[in-house]
Order: structure tokens, then sequence, then C-alpha cells
């Protein structure tokens, strides 16, 4: 049976929560450390100022996003992306 959660501060370890769903929820300034999101689904989501690290993102897909700033290795992802069109045109 899911539980409801109120809101305030959640500490979670050693936990499963696979096949959770989480609606209208903030999570502003989480951590999230040794975490599989394997599989997981993310919809309308903001990451704006988020940092990944050490991170597994073999068969990933982002569609429909906004690249502004956001950088791989040092590099904009914009920049990258306007090179690969020009490239492919070629």
């Amino acid at each position: 049976m899911p539980a409801e959660l109120k809101s305030g501060t959640y500490q979670a370890d050693n936990a499963d929560l696979a096949h959770s769903t989480f609606h209208n929820v903030n999570l502003g300034n989480a951590t999230f450390d040794d975490v599989s999101l394997r599989g997981a689904k993310f919809h309308d989501i903001n990451f704006a100022g988020t940092s990944i690290q050490n991170a597994n993102l073999s068969d990933v897909t982002i569609e429909d996003a906004n690249y502004t700033g956001m950088k791989i290795e040092g590099i904009l992802v914009t920049e990258l992306l306007r090179v690969h069109r020009q490239t492919a045109v070629q």
C-alpha cells in the first residue's frame, strides 16, 4: 500500500523504493548518493543547477530539453549539438 509523505525532511537508507511515483514533489537541494535510477522516467523536471558526477549515463535519452548552459566534460551541449548538426548536413 502506498504511503503518503507529508512535507518535511526525510532520509532513506538502504531502502527499496522501486516502482514509486513522485508527482508535484520538491526535491530541491536533495542529495542522492549511491542511488539506482535505472529505467526511471522523468517528465517535466527542473534540473537547473544540478550537478551529476560519477554517473552511468549509458543508453540515456534526453529529448525536448533546454540545454542552455549545460556542459558535458566542460563543453557546452549547445555547441556540441551545433557542430554535430553542421557536420551531419555536409
